[in-house]
């Protein structure tokens, strides 16, 4: 099997805690990106629970699903999961960091997979900059207008 990487870095207007109520509302997914449907399969464990680390969710698109668990959070600046199932990858991780650039922020979506089906890792960087280029255009959607200079 073949090791993948990379990454995907585009901006939004919107401030990164914009930015970052969305990537962690699986909710909120089927809104900006090419996925169809969300649903919680299992809260994180502890007091604050819903998707926090260790949260399963599952994401279906046409009649692929997969399921992910999030294994990192540093609120609005970062959210790590990992494919449990779903695509033929292995050893996959995947991070969505967010740093505060020219009044909004800089979404860089990290990928990092084996695969050995031809083609697969060119669909997935496709699929991934659809994702991070809608998850940017939402936020500016939602964030709040700022004053004229």
């Amino acid at each position: 099997m073949g090791q993948v990487t990379f990454s995907i870095s585009v901006w939004s207007p919107a401030p990164p805690a914009v930015v970052f109520g969305l990537v962690r509302d699986g909710s909120s997914w089927p809104s900006w990106s090419p996925i169809g449907s969300f649903a919680l399969a299992k809260e994180a464990p502890g007091p604050g629970g819903g998707e926090g680390v260790g949260a399963i969710r599952r994401f279906k698109t046409g009649m692929k699903a997969s399921t992910e668990e999030i294994t990192d959070l540093v609120p609005d600046r970062r959210l790590e999961y990992r494919q449990l199932t779903g695509v033929p990858i292995k050893d996959h991780l995947a991070s969505v960091e967010l740093e505060p650039a020219r009044g909004g922020t800089t979404i860089v979506w990290n990928e990092s997979f084996r695969t050995s089906v031809p083609g697969l890792a060119m669909f997935l960087k496709w699929f991934v900059g659809r994702c991070a280029n809608g998850l940017a255009a939402k936020a500016a959607e939602l964030a709040p207008a700022r004053p004229q200079e």
